[in-house]
């Protein structure tokens, strides 16, 4: 059998990592196996661990990719009004209806906190950092610097957590209605 080359090799890894991201998000960490994650990258298992030395690899690595597509573009605007524009997009984009349907391409941190809550492992590391990037992103300034922050991700993590709980669509919408209030409110509530 020919050896696979470089670009194949990086070209596989990749689809390893989206299908990973995805798939713990929609399923779960120890719901989806790793021959679940290969199979949806359309490779075989046996491969697996040319790629990665574990499962727990991984998830760290399928965490930062979600992270990473989930704050990249906000995360490069430049401070000022463009900082403030794409923090809004951001949140506007955190509390819709299509985050709460489609937990596999959402926040990771939303979709998978509890899971990795139980881990003491580099996955919670990698989550914690996270959570610093996204806190960081969200914080204008405040009584505490860092503060206000965790109290808007607290606000949008628990938003989007309650309406994937709720059995209908108007319950949903009123907790989508009630987030965006609440992000609202602590803007007023923390002007410097």
């Amino acid at each position: 059998m020919p050896r696979m080359s470089a670009a194949e090799k990086k070209k596989s890894h990749e689809r390893i990592l989206e299908a990973a991201a995805r798939l713990f998000r929609e399923r779960g960490v120890e719901a989806t196996s790793v021959a679940d994650v290969m199979k949806a990258a359309g490779l075989t298992h046996g491969g697996f661990y040319k790629h990665f030395p574990s499962k727990q690899a991984l998830v760290v690595a399928a965490f930062r990719r979600a992270a990473e597509e989930l704050l990249a573009e906000a995360e490069a605007a430049p401070e000022g009004p463009a900082r403030a524009a794409a923090r809004a997009n951001y949140i506007a984009r955190y509390l819709s209806p299509e985050h709460v349907d489609d937990a596999g391409h959402g926040c990771p941190l939303a979709a998978l906190g509890t899971d990795i809550s139980r881990l003491n492992g580099p996955e919670r590391a990698e989550a914690s950092g996270t959570l610093e990037r996204m806190a960081a992103l969200l914080d204008t300034g405040g009584y505490e610097r860092g503060e206000k922050g965790l109290a808007v991700m607290a606000l949008l993590l628990g938003t989007i957590t309650l309406a994937r709980l709720a059995a209908s669509p108007e319950l949903r919408a009123q907790l989508l209605k009630a987030g965006e209030k609440g992000t609202v409110a602590l803007e007023n509530c923390w002007r410097d």
